[in-house]
């Protein structure tokens, strides 16, 4: 049996967007994995700080911070964080533009006031969306932006009103940067996030790929959102949850069923990658 490695999203893939527990059936899918001799990563838009609790359930390392902060084990693959100018400059453009952020260290989050209640009044939303609400709600944990210190930033969360409320932005920050904007226009408001050109999910996939001398074609991607669009094209195979987003379940191999409906294990047992 060859060896593969496995990379699961969290928000809306491992678990229901904004938590911190998978349901019993992915953790035991998971186990049987790593039993049968493959290795299972983390591969999230979160920082390594949102990461730690999940973390705890057991696997192999993670590509945190959507690619930014890289390790397997105890061992560091890489670090990318953000440059000060670069920093300033983008809080700078945002503001002009009237937009809200959400700042993430390597292993804080930190928010502007005023984002609990614009975020409130959208509907529904993508599992980033959802995502940062509950993180208002402190089930993951944040700080006001009054909070924080200087500490490097590895990616920015925005959410605005209007596409157009982000055209400082883009033009100052487009060169380096990638905006990704999640697809979903019900939702009532955009939302998306800025992330170096430097890294994505999919380079992050990559890395660990290359320090466990596995090739890319024995890779196995799971996600929900846009911001799991490299990892999708990068992995050997890519599945995306019935609950994702429809662009991306046009780029993935399968679709699974839903995270609150044991879509990750009952992949893994269709995938082969529960048994020994």
């Amino acid at each position: 049996m060859r060896r593969r490695l496995i990379f699961l999203d969290v928000d809306g893939t491992l678990t229901p967007a904004g938590t911190n527990t998978p349901p019993a059936s992915a953790l035991e899918a998971i186990r049987a994995a790593r039993a049968a001799g493959h290795g299972v990563f983390l591969c999230s838009g979160r920082n390594r700080g949102m990461l730690l609790p999940v973390l705890g359930f057991g696997f192999d390392g993670a590509v945190a911070s959507a690619g930014g902060y890289v390790f397997a084990g105890d061992e560091l693959l890489f670090d990318c964080p953000m440059t000060e100018e670069q920093r300033s400059c983008a809080v700078r453009a945002f503001r002009e533009g009237g937009v809200y952020l959400n700042v993430e260290t390597r292993d804080d989050s930190f928010c502007d006031e005023g984002v609990a209640e614009f975020l409130a009044a959208s509907a529904g939303g993508n599992s980033e969306l959802l995502r940062w609400r509950r993180q208002l709600e402190k089930e993951l944990g944040f700080r006001p932006m009054t909070e924080y210190d200087g500490t490097p930033v590895y990616k920015m969360l925005f959410s605005c009103a209007r596409p157009e409320q982000l055209a400082q932005a883009r033009e100052a920050m487009e060169g380096a940067f990638f905006f990704l904007v999640h697809d979903d226009p019900a939702s009532g408001c955009v939302n998306g996030e800025l992330i170096n050109r430097k890294f994505d999910k999919g380079s992050g996939v990559k890395r660990i790929a290359a320090a466990f001398g596995v090739e890319l074609a024995d890779t196995v991607g799971f996600g929900d959102s846009m911001n799991d669009r490299e990892m999708v094209r990068t992995v050997g195979t890519s599945v995306c949850m019935a609950n994702g987003s429809p662009a991306l379940k046009e780029l993935s191999d399968l679709v699974c069923p839903a995270v609150e409906e044991d879509g990750l294990a009952i992949a893994f047992a269709e995938l082969g990658l529960t048994s020994i």
